[in-house]
């Protein structure tokens, strides 16, 4: 319906096309205001008018008809009041099992790198953040029919392999590694550090260690894979817990015997320059500084791993996009990496490659380091949630069935709704007390509309409608949830296009309040079987949208809480 009223808008003003008649149109925040409002703001200018005037002369244009029951000026706005049977009739049409799915993407492919913990090193809070914003976006675009590759470009690669071994070799046991694991293997690297800012030869040595692995050294690869297999379970178990997978564990190791062949094409290009012994890409006639690709002793560095990574990716998937999800102070990193991909002659950087960036994350306020050993551990925090869940339950329902499952859900998705509530570029600080509130704009909150749809339709016995009577739901709460059911797809479109998850998680709340004000309101389990029917379909359509949008950020949905 609103792509009818653009039309209508369209076909009266010849000065805006109807991407920005879309771009402008509202939702009046009353009913008696309309159904759209359409401000004339804009219009002033090119009509030399007073907005009001303009609204008033808009709105003489657009005559009744079958869809628009009215439209009037209020002020600068021109508003539009729908025939709310039409309007209930179309969308419960068209909103169907599928509802959401798409085929934008069809035949288009996109890389996804995201999570990328460094191995060695504990998969802490911070971890979370790439994590879950990542597996969102596939989520995102897998609907809109893209075909997704899920990376996860682990850091197991680089100077820091060789602080470790110098560490283990000074500092470790193989005894104390397999029986503590990544916590060793952390203090060991906690303790290079101090030692280092005391014995720099040490980095030296740690330089020489990393130096042996790319030239193939058998005991340096070997202690290395250890290390690896050892971070790896641990990895994994988080993210069995967060009920999420990767179709590449391709790190920065696996791009070590290709990063030859770039730093050759840099050669014959002539963009490498060198620097104290090192080699770079000089960007200063691009207001960044210079992109190390190799450094004095030979050896690559992750730059040189991520521009072959870029390659290699489009060499095999040949992406419309490859997305990197990273914090923000990786900014300038990537925008030298894909500045040289550019500078080598390659134009589909400019729009090909994305860095998705991201704000930092704490726990009741202070930051997380890992190199001072102040962190807190992903799994330790996902246990933790879910643990307040299951203590909730047992003191508000400790008659619920499947309380351990629903638990884990619940506690699980508290973490990941609260991270994805606000804009990716904010903040993130878990209150434990706010995130787990089954009364705010919370996951608890979306996931217990979600099973009070699903208790109304136990309680009525009902599990399919099919055609109803739609002058029977025109009330007000019936047409203001049909309005944020039918919005589904675009909102799924606008999630993509911004590459901004909080746009769904924002969508579903809506979703989910509005529900609740249609609960409160109408009664579904009546005698009148018709009317049960046209409500029942409506709540069945809800659950079914909110199960969908919670789909997309990751999160899944208990049938009772």
């Amino acid at each position: 319906m609103r792509n009818k009223v653009i039309d209508l808008l369209d076909q009266t003003i010849e000065e805006l096309d109807k991407e920005k008649i879309d771009g402008i149109l509202e939702i009046p925040p009353k009913d008696d205001m309309g159904d759209f409002a359409f401000p004339c703001f804009q219009l002033a200018k090119v009509f030399r008018k007073a907005p009001n005037m303009i609204a008033t002369e808009i709105a003489e244009k657009i005559p009744a008809s079958e869809d628009v029951s009215k439209v009037e000026a209020m002020g600068p706005y021109v508003n539009f009041f729908l025939n709310k049977e039409n309007y209930v009739k179309e969308v419960l049409a068209k909103v169907n099992g599928t509802y959401g799915v798409q085929e934008i993407g069809k035949g288009k492919t996109v890389c996804i790198d995201y999570s990328s913990p460094n191995i060695a090193k504990n998969f802490h809070v911070g971890h979370l953040r790439t994590t879950i914003i990542g597996n969102s976006l596939y989520h995102i675009f897998d609907k809109l029919g893209y075909k997704v590759e899920r990376i996860n470009h682990l850091g197991d690669w680089g100077t820091q392999f060789g602080k470790l071994i110098v560490a283990y070799k000074k500092w470790g046991s193989k005894e104390a590694v397999e029986e503590k694991g990544i916590p060793e293997l952390l203090r060991i690297y906690v303790k290079f550090h101090e030692e280092a800012e005391k014995d720099d030869t040490l980095n030296d040595q740690a330089r020489e260690w990393f130096a042996k692995m790319e030239q193939g050294d058998e005991e340096a690869l070997s202690i290395w894979e250890w290390f690896k297999d050892i971070s790896m379970v641990e990895y994994k178990r988080i993210y069995k817990m967060l009920n999420m997978d990767f179709d590449h564990y391709t790190g920065e190791s696996f791009y070590r015997d290709k990063t030859a062949a770039v730093v050759e094409e840099l050669k014959e290009k002539n963009l490498l320059k060198e620097s104290e012994g090192a080699m770079i890409v000089d960007l200063d006639e691009y207001d960044m500084a210079p992109c190390l690709v190799m450094k004095k002793d030979g050896s690559s560095i992750y730059a040189t791993r991520d521009l072959a990574a870029i390659f290699y990716r489009k060499k095999e998937y040949n992406f419309d996009k490859c997305i990197y999800v990273t914090g923000l102070e990786q900014k300038l990193h990537f925008a030298q990496v894909f500045k040289v991909v550019e500078l080598m002659g390659y134009e589909w950087a400019k729009e090909n490659l994305i860095h998705v960036p991201y704000g930092l994350v704490s726990l009741e306020g202070g930051k997380l380091s890992t190199r001072s050993g102040n962190i807190v551990y992903a799994e330790d925090i996902l246990k933790e949630s879910v643990s307040k869940i299951r203590e909730i339950i047992a003191e508000k329902n400790p008659d619920l069935k499947d309380k351990e499952d629903v638990a884990q859900k619940v506690g699980i998705g508290a973490i990941i709704f609260n991270d994805l509530y606000n804009q990716r570029i904010k903040d993130v600080t878990f209150t434990w007390e706010k995130i787990h509130s089954f009364d705010g704009e919370t996951g608890p909150y979306v996931q217990y509309t979600y099973a009070r749809a699903a208790s109304v339709l136990r309680k009525t016995g009902i599990t399919e409608v099919g055609e109803i009577d739609p002058s029977l739901v025109t009330d007000e709460t019936s047409v203001a949830l049909l309005k944020e059911i039918e919005r589904f797809p675009e909102v799924i479109k606008v999630a993509a296009d911004r590459l901004e998850p909080s746009v769904i998680s924002r969508y579903v709340m809506g979703v989910a309040q509005s529900f609740n004000r249609f609960y409160h309101e109408n009664q579904c389990n009546v005698e009148d079987q018709k009317l049960k029917e046209a409500r029942v379909k409506i709540v069945i359509l809800a659950k079914q949208v909110i199960k969908d949008g919670l789909d997309l950020l990751g999160i899944q949905c208990p049938e009772q809480m």
